[in-house]
């Protein structure tokens, strides 16, 4: 995952002021180098690097302890506040004032994963209750209104080409009698291996006409600290009202796309977090640098859990809470919520306290195979033993095992998952949602003040 190592070693830096029994000069001096190192390791800017960490320690010599806090706590809290500064602050909303359309242009060089965010972005407006149409103006790309087409057809937007014409301008004004149609329009315009003069010409010219409430630049977290030059270079070009960054789920580094928005002034909206449609998260400074430090990012966590059930499935689950009922169906409903979340690995991060626990990749790995056994398993189940499990028996533990190719070990693993389960929806009948959730705190052991 990208920035890994950069949370690793915040992480690190955290503990280490943590544990320390002075807050010194000394302590202050390793803490800064550790924040200098851990950023140019992952590939921000030298620049910018020493800008933040000037300002952190400057904060941290100007500034008093508050009253409610101790020193150390001070310290992290200036770190995690800088941090989330740097990356833009506040959350950035985007900016759809409801023209029907509004329009949304994509721009960014070849390679970027642009036309895929076309299709990830218009998933993620569809959900939010938006009608909307993709609408394909890369005309040097031989392959770009193809693949425009498969982006749009699985997730049942409509999607405007003109194959043989090589005028954006005229694509553009063939279709806008349909743009009426629809809330949002967003446009896949065309890339280059490198930003030239045409490119922004052609740019400035489809802006010019089409009016975008958003034009967002799509920069890959791969191309390192090239990624301010580019920034810079499109921003030049014709404004960009925001960022998004791709590939976050690989092994770059990704400082320095992430850093080459503090440059531009352009927020970063979103980040694209794995292959599938669904993988496109809204950007929050504040819960991603939480994720970093291992503060957990509930309000990503929410949303997530939001997009997996639905308000239905959610009240039903409440009631059956409160009634302390809980079976194998439960179960299986809990465990297809968890599976459209995302990698397990994803999930624990945005769990506050869980960020800081060193799982191994190999150990999530493993827990995800079991969650798919598990579920194989359950559909060779009849109908009475998903109700009532308290009847699976060794003999229908076999038959289990046979029908769904899954070993009887795994079963009894299952069984023992549900059994642990049952006893924790027992032992929270009856709660309101606000008991619950100070039991469930109360279980997690004690947290750190920030």
């Amino acid at each position: 995952m990208v920035l890994d190592k950069l949370g690793e070693g915040l992480r690190g830096t955290l503990q280490k002021i943590a544990k320390a029994i002075f807050v010194d000069d000394k302590l202050i001096n390793e803490l800064v180098k550790d924040i200098q190192r851990a950023l140019l390791q992952s590939d921000v800017n030298v620049k910018l690097v020493f800008e933040l960490s000037q300002k952190i320690k400057d904060r941290i010599a100007k500034e008093q302890t508050p009253g409610a806090l101790t020193k150390r706590e001070h310290l992290i809290n200036i770190v995690y506040e800088e941090l989330t500064k740097f990356l833009g602050g506040e959350k950035s909303e985007l900016n759809l004032p409801g023209n029907r359309p509004d329009k949304m242009m994509l721009i960014g060089l070849f390679g970027s994963g642009k036309t895929t965010q076309c299709g990830k972005l218009a998933k993620y407006l569809a959900k939010r209750g938006k009608k909307v149409a993709l609408l394909g103006l890369d005309v040097h790309r031989p392959a770009a209104m193809d693949q425009l087409s498969q982006v749009g057809k699985p997730i049942n937007v409509p999607v405007f080409i003109l194959k043989g014409e090589k005028d954006p301008i005229k694509i553009y004004k063939h279709f806008e009698p349909e743009f009426k149609k629809f809330d949002v329009i967003i446009i896949d315009t065309a890339g280059r291996d490198a930003l030239s003069q045409d490119l922004i010409e052609e740019l400035k010219n489809v802006h010019q006409l089409a009016q975008p409430s958003e034009s967002l630049l799509i920069i890959s977290a791969d191309i390192g600290q090239a990624a301010q030059q580019q920034a810079k270079a499109f921003h030049e070009a014709g404004a960009i009202s925001g960022v998004i960054v791709t590939k976050m789920d690989g092994t770059a580094k990704g400082g320095g796309a992430l850093s080459a928005c503090a440059v531009t002034g352009a927020p970063i909206k979103f980040i694209g977090v794995g292959e599938r449609v669904d993988d496109l998260e809204p950007f929050n400074p504040k819960g991603f640098v939480g994720r970093l430090l291992g503060m957990g990012d509930l309000e990503a966590l929410l949303e997530k859990a939001k997009e997996a059930v639905s308000e239905e499935e959610a009240k039903d689950m409440e009631k059956k809470l409160l009634k302390g009922e809980f079976n194998l169906i439960d179960l299986y409903s809990q465990m297809e919520a968890m599976s459209k979340m995302g990698p397990l690995g994803k999930v624990l991060e945005m769990i506050p306290g869980f960020g800081n626990i060193s799982m191994p990749k190999e150990a999530l790995q493993v827990q995800e195979g079991k969650l798919k056994k598990w579920k194989h398993a359950m559909n060779s189940m009849t109908k009475a033993e998903l109700e009532d499990p308290e009847i699976i028996d060794a003999q229908r533990i076999e038959r289990i095992g046979k029908g769904s190719g899954v070993s009887t070990g795994d079963i009894r693993d299952l069984l023992k998952q549900y059994r642990m389960a049952k006893k924790m929806v027992k032992m929270l009948k009856g709660e309101s949602p606000e008991k619950l959730m100070k039991k469930l705190g109360k279980k997690a052991g004690p947290k750190m003040k920030f």
